[in-house]
């Protein structure tokens, strides 16, 4: 079936022509007369990404457009890519680049100044790997002030997969976030997972899934689903030690470069949970970090 590829070279003449570049010599592969392809053949590209041939011919000719991001990495490691044109080969799959970088914590003004005008809500910034980065003072009341962890511990994913019993402490006087079970469980584990494909160098984030699996039997149950994600929307029920249970929404925003994730608690307008979400933030309030 003929394929329109537009202005430029298409996802199939773009691999074939990173193929054709390629000296043999320098792959350690033989170059007599006897090659009628000047650079890689099909054989040998399908061999050193660990593809079949029928597919690499398949990519070449238009006939498979979308490939995974599993295959995508491949290729640009048997054709030694160079970042740039790694980040050209995933776009041009329709796929989101991997990030080199290590997960960001920054929170731009801009958009801090505009959470700091939502205080009738209680919100949080956290990084790609559910790392707290910010919090508002409603936050700090309905949930407890973070600053009394230690800054490692404030991540939702080691608080909802505790390793070992030092990860699990909470204060005495604290609220509890009731656990909605395996789907709301399997929603943070799939967005971690999602985390990896986007900075797939991040120490902290390698570091903490490695903790989790290996001292957490849930999360290592998820974790080898291999679902992949990311978390949206949910309702969560607090148990607030002052104004009992409050069931709010949890919407999550997502900016697309970094992967920040903003995360509003909110109730239903004129319930008995805003009410009550309500008189969490009437008293003094805890800080929120300056950023």
């Amino acid at each position: 079936m003929a394929t329109h590829e537009g202005i430029g070279l298409g996802l199939g003449a773009t691999i074939r022509a990173w193929r054709e570049r390629l000296s043999p010599s320098d792959l350690g592969l033989p170059s007599g007369r006897s090659r009628r392809a000047a650079g890689l053949r099909r054989e040998e590209l399908a061999e050193r990404a660990g593809l079949s041939v029928d597919y690499v011919v398949r990519l070449e000719q238009g006939r498979s457009t979308a490939p995974s991001a599993q295959v995508v990495a491949s290729l640009a490691r048997a054709l030694r890519l160079t970042t740039v044109e790694r980040e050209h080969l995933y776009r041009m799959a329709g796929l989101v680049p991997p990030n080199d970088e290590p997960i960001p914590d920054h929170l731009p003004s801009g958009v801090h100044r505009v959470l700091n005008r939502l205080g009738d809500v209680a919100v949080a910034v956290f990084a790609a790997d559910w790392q707290m980065i910010w919090w508002n003072p409603g936050w700090a009341a309905l949930l407890g002030d973070p600053s009394a962890k230690a800054p490692e511990q404030r991540n939702f994913a080691r608080e909802r997969f505790p390793v070992g019993s030092g990860d699990d402490v909470r204060i005495a006087s604290w609220p509890v976030l009731v656990r909605n079970g395996d789907a709301s469980d399997l929603a943070i584990v799939s967005d971690l997972r999602r985390a990896t494909g986007r900075f797939p160098r991040d120490v902290r984030l390698a570091e903490l899934i490695r903790q989790l699996t290996a001292g957490n039997p849930t999360f290592a149950r998820l974790w080898s689903s291999g679902t992949v994600a990311a978390h949206r929307e949910d309702r969560k029920t607090v148990l607030h030690p002052e104004v009992g249970s409050v069931e709010v929404d949890c919407d999550v925003l997502t900016d697309g470069e970094s992967d920040l994730k903003i995360v509003i608690l909110t109730a239903v307008p004129g319930s008995s949970d805003e009410g009550r979400l309500r008189r969490t933030m009437t008293g003094d309030g805890s800080r929120a970090p300056s950023s």
